[in-house]
């Protein structure tokens, strides 16, 4: 073989070896971006399907307040049908005579007002509590506890009534329950009367029953409270700090201390805590609102307060209090709203409240 001919085959081998080496490579780039691919294709795979899954878990997790509404006594999650029933007004006696009370701890609004000789009693509201077998001593009704009991639409529980309240107990529009004439009442041996006339949930219910009253708010009804709905606590805007507060009765020399790690006022009268008699509870409370009235009475003593018109009061929650305005168009109809000095209404923290009439010549002491 010639030296030309060899130097040709030579050649052609080193081609061949070349068009050999560049298709390895490239198939081995084509198989590289094929995997490629399909890890892609299964990462986007599995995200679709661990988004799936996300949507899964999302969509099983249920609504914690499903069928449950905003009690427009306490603010707090009830049951929607429950939100929707009318609270039970009951007339405490708040005398020396008759304490320790039945049941007060369990009342989600509290209302307190001087009577005759400077005693105080207590109108206290209740919702949906079911098992409440003794509740008082319950005593006698006074106008300006019946109209506070009317602004809840609640069905008003007492056992008598003065002369000046009889005009409104005889209007169909009020929801009254009196245990001198017609309600499920006893009375127990461990006190004397008058302070030992009590009810029962059960047997104010079915005088309700009987009466053929309401159990369910009026369409369109609107509380006298607004409550705050957000996680965190709300303040008065422009507070001061209140870690005690004097109502200055001179009967009972009532007073709350704030409580930071509880964030509620205990309820202190007659020199001590105040007590229930059967939960052996201090009574609480979220809210205290005072409303400053004008002092008026009848001949015989008996209180007159105008609790309609404009006048000035506190609102103290959270540990800080501050000034605010309250007004009631009507007498007899309509809530009373509070506002702060700017005019936005005071937004309440879910919870117990106390609301208290004190004479605008008393006042209240806050420290």
């Amino acid at each position: 073989m010639s030296k030309r001919s060899k130097s040709n085959n030579k050649t052609i081998v080193t081609l061949l070896m070349f068009i050999v080496l560049v298709l390895i490579v490239l198939a081995a780039l084509f198989n590289t971006d094929i995997l490629i691919d399909k890890e892609r294709q299964v990462s986007v795979n599995s995200a679709k399907i661990n988004s799936n899954k996300d949507n899964v878990t999302q969509s099983s997790e249920k609504d914690p307040y499903e069928n449950m509404a905003r009690s427009k006594l306490s603010g707090q999650w009830v049951e929607k049908e429950l939100a929707e029933k009318v609270p039970y007004a009951v007339m405490y006696s708040n005398i020396a005579d008759a304490m320790p009370q039945a049941n007060i701890s369990k009342a989600d609004v509290v209302f307190e007002a001087p009577v005759e000789g400077k005693i105080t009693r207590m109108c206290c509201l209740f919702e949906n509590q079911t098992d409440l077998e003794k509740i008082g001593p319950v005593r006698s009704c006074r106008t300006y506890f019946l109209l506070f009991a009317r602004e809840f639409e609640s069905i008003y529980v007492h056992f008598g009534y003065s002369e000046y309240a009889e005009k409104y107990l005889k209007n169909d529009s009020f929801k009254s329950l009196d245990g001198m004439s017609y309600c499920n009442f006893y009375r127990t041996n461990d006190r004397v009367a008058p302070h030992n006339a009590y009810t029962s949930w059960a047997g104010i219910a079915d005088s309700v029953q009987a009466k053929n009253y309401p159990s369910a708010y009026s369409q369109g009804y609107t509380s006298p409270f607004t409550f705050h709905t957000q996680e965190n606590p709300i303040v008065p805007p422009s507070g001061t700090t209140c870690d005690r507060v004097d109502m200055n009765y001179s009967y009972n020399q009532p007073y709350f201390e704030y409580d930071a790690a509880k964030s509620r006022y205990l309820r202190y009268q007659f020199g001590a805590a105040q007590i229930d008699q059967q939960t052996g509870e201090q009574l609480e409370f979220d809210n205290i609102i005072v409303k400053y009235v004008e002092p008026d009475y009848y001949e015989n003593g008996t209180p007159n307060y105008k609790i309609s018109g404009v006048g000035e009061g506190y609102f103290i929650t959270q540990g800080y209090g501050q000034k605010i305005t309250w007004v009631k168009e009507n007498e007899s109809y309509g809530a009373t709203k509070y506002y702060y000095e700017d005019g936005t209404e005071i937004i309440l923290n879910p919870g117990k409240t106390y609301v208290a009439l004190v004479e605008t010549s008393q006042k209240i002491t806050v420290q």
